[in-house]
């Protein structure tokens, strides 16, 4: 026993705190350590209690030896900073970003002396972590193998998460397990502790690297793993002076501070667009879920949906119903054959024989609508950026403002050509030469006041703020496996949505398919009114009703909730959510008085209380409810029992609504003129 505990005191390193930085409330303390061999490591406790064990810093390199040990402090200062910025267009208008930062320069006692600082911001809902290399003699560029960075939580919790480097990219659907089941994750992936504390670990300002996944290395330690490079073995190649991302880690008591949080927002750059006033958030319709009901064809022949004829049906439609845009998939050369296999047939500069561009365009002008683009790649990334210019311009002239892009392929399977006619060689979909990729995209599209909207993207951290005409991406399980998947997406999904995905930022899910029915007759597991509630749960400032024109004409009253929901709010509020049970979300509209509400339930039927208090004092509205019926449930013949109703109320009352087993809820509520 002696001999045992000696030599555990012989493995045992001493280590200094050597700095500290509190939140502006004083809650949330980070300590920054170095130990008796100059490892780096950091802690966080949140009213003194531990939230995050002693975790290591560092970067293992190619190039040179790991920057993991043999450091020194050499400098420490601490800032605060407070400002209070607008969104162009978002979840709220006005966003505070108030923080204490600490900024910790680390030099090398050995080797090359080589520098590396650490920059902390913490925030009263948590905290952002950085590396930074300053230009030094001693090193000139890295070859980052990965990171050491680590997350070792304290208290035993619940994870929600989706797998990392697997072949379907973020399509899927989400484990609730104890964090110590998790494997290799993508983040954002939301905990809870034994103790009711909710985090979010995730990461901000992706530019120039590789995405951070999130690999459990013992017990409750996860360590970040990036995703791979082109290159054997390198993830990421950096020249110096240059920082890493924000790594961040959101913290709340409750589910819903996680949702309301702007902590990624934050610590993003400001906008370096200028003026956007030229996008402008809106509901759109397309020729795209008949494709997936298999009812139309992407290429061309009998069964083409992109035709003219047809795209001039959808035009009418929007303009009818009041929606400013018209997706058209399927509208120019390379879809015929097996396009998913080989995208180097892609032409973005012509259309096919049967879709007029120009006439299209001049035809929903008229009528106060614009196309939505699309550039599918099949993931022929180089051959579409020999094309990008030339097809943004054709865009340009004929009014298209958004586009909507494509990755389709397994992941790893990125198509990079360096030269042309050179060797192909794969890339990730969340690699460092596809985070480069799609802000190269972002910022053609800009000069030509152009916005976009990607799908099988790399995931979003935040870079709406620094580029506000990167709109929208996917990013996750959409709509559409509700129309051919086994299974389709599960009840609780979109819920696990709103607290998983939804945290980094707006998603493009394509809501509102109130047939509630895909390929073959297959059941969406949804009731009508849970379709609706997605409008207002699942963010997003280009919303499509994804269903057929012909289906909205047989359920008109639950359609007009969809005509007459916002899609740009002046703020967003959490009125009552748990991870993957339910959710509650009120957001008020940008530049008008009126309130929604967008409740969603999974399996489990029950009633929520909702007080109405963000509601303005002395004002009475009426409250236009769209909720599930008596008897209503996710499956069968009771998915289409559906209610709607008026009452008045005030910001004194409470909103009692019963959300059926997969069902929801939405509500409008418009001030009444007391005059």
């Amino acid at each position: 026993m002696a001999l045992a505990f000696a030599l555990l005191l012989s493995n045992t390193v001493w280590a200094e705190q050597v700095a500290q930085v509190a939140s502006p409330d004083g809650r949330i303390n980070v300590q920054l350590d170095v130990d008796g061999d100059g490892r780096i490591s950091y802690r966080v406790l949140r009213d003194g209690v531990p939230v995050i064990a002693e975790s290591r810093l560092g970067l293992r390199l190619r190039n040179g030896p790991h920057l993991l040990g043999g450091f020194a402090l050499t400098q420490k200062t601490t800032t605060p900073f407070d400002e209070t910025w607008e969104q162009p267009w978002g979840e709220r208008r006005f966003v505070r970003n108030h923080y204490n930062e600490l900024h910790a320069a680390f030099v090398e006692k050995q080797r090359g002396k080589r520098r590396m600082d650490v920059v902390f911001r913490v925030y009263d809902d948590g905290l952002g972590f950085r590396y930074e290399f300053p230009q030094q003699p001693a090193l000139k560029n890295l070859e980052i193998q990965d990171e050491y960075t680590e997350f070792a939580i304290a208290k035993p919790a619940t994870a929600w998460w989706i797998p990392a480097g697997e072949w379907n990219r973020y399509e899927y659907l989400y484990n609730r397990t104890p964090l110590v089941e998790v494997s290799q994750a993508h983040t954002p992936i939301t905990l809870r502790t034994d103790s009711g504390l909710h985090l979010s670990i995730h990461e901000a300002a992706l530019v120039d690297y590789a995405s951070m996944w999130l690999r459990r290395s013992e017990g409750q330690r996860l360590r970040a793993e990036l995703a791979p490079g082109g290159e054997q073995g390198v993830s990421v190649v950096r020249t110096l002076p240059f920082h890493s991302p924000w790594r961040s880690v959101q913290i709340s008591e409750y589910a819903g501070g996680l949702v309301e949080s702007s902590l990624i927002l934050n610590l993003n750059e400001p906008n370096k667009l200028g003026d956007v006033s030229w996008f402008k958030p809106s509901k759109y319709v397309g020729v795209w879920w008949s494709m997936h009901l298999n009812q139309d064809t992407w290429g061309t022949g009998p069964r083409h949906g992109a035709t003219t004829e047809n795209t001039k049906r959808y035009i009418d439609f929007a303009a009818d119903n009041g929606f400013r845009g018209v997706l058209v998939e399927g509208w120019n050369p390379g879809w015929d054959g097996d396009w998913f296999a080989n995208g180097w047939g892609f032409d973005y500069t012509k259309s096919t024989a049967d879709f007029d561009l120009p006439a299209l365009s001049a035809y929903a002008a008229k009528k106060g609508v614009h196309l939505i683009g699309h550039h599918e790649t099949a993931c022929a990334v180089s051959h579409y950026e020999r094309q990008l210019g030339a097809a943004f311009d054709l865009y340009a002239r004929n009014g298209v403002d958004v586009v909507k892009t494509g990755y389709v392929c397994d992941a790893g399977q990125i198509e990079r050509q360096d030269a042309k006619n050179g060797p192909v060689v794969r890339e990730w979909h969340d690699g460092q030469w596809m985070s480069n990729h799609h802000l190269r995209v972002a910022e053609e599209a800009a000069k030509r006041h152009i916005a976009i909207n990607a799908h099988e993207p790399i995931k979003d951290t935040g870079l709406r703020r620094t580029y506000p005409n990167w709109i929208a991406r996917e990013g996750a399980r959409g709509m559409e496996y509700n129309a051919w998947a086994v299974p389709p997406n599960p009840p609780e999904h979109e819920v696990n949505l709103v607290f998983t995905r939804m945290l980094a930022g707006p998603m493009d899910y394509t809501p509102g398919v109130l047939s509630l029915t895909g390929r073959n007759g297959q059941e969406i597991p949804s009731t009508l009114a849970r379709q609706l509630a997605l409008y207002v749960g699942l963010y997003s400032p280009i919303q499509m009703a994804a269903d057929l024109p012909e289906h909205y004409a047989a359920h008109a009253d639950a359609f007009q909730f969809i005509k007459d929901v916002a899609v740009d709010w002046d703020d967003t509020k959490v009125l009552a959510g748990e991870v993957g049970e339910y959710v509650a979300i009120a957001r008020k509209q940008r530049g008008a008085p009126a309130w929604f509400i967008g409740a969603m339930n999974d399996r489990n039927p029950r009633t929520l209380a909702l007080p109405l208090a963000f509601l303005d004092v002395g004002k009475t509205y009426r409250a236009e409810i769209y909720r599930d019926g008596d008897g209503a449930d996710w499956k069968g013949e009771a998915r289409f029992k559906f209610v709607r109703e008026s009452k008045t109320v005030t910001s004194r009352d409470v909103l009692s609504l019963w959300l059926a087993g997969g069902g929801g809820a939405a509500v409008r509520f418009v001030p009444i003129d007391a005059s």
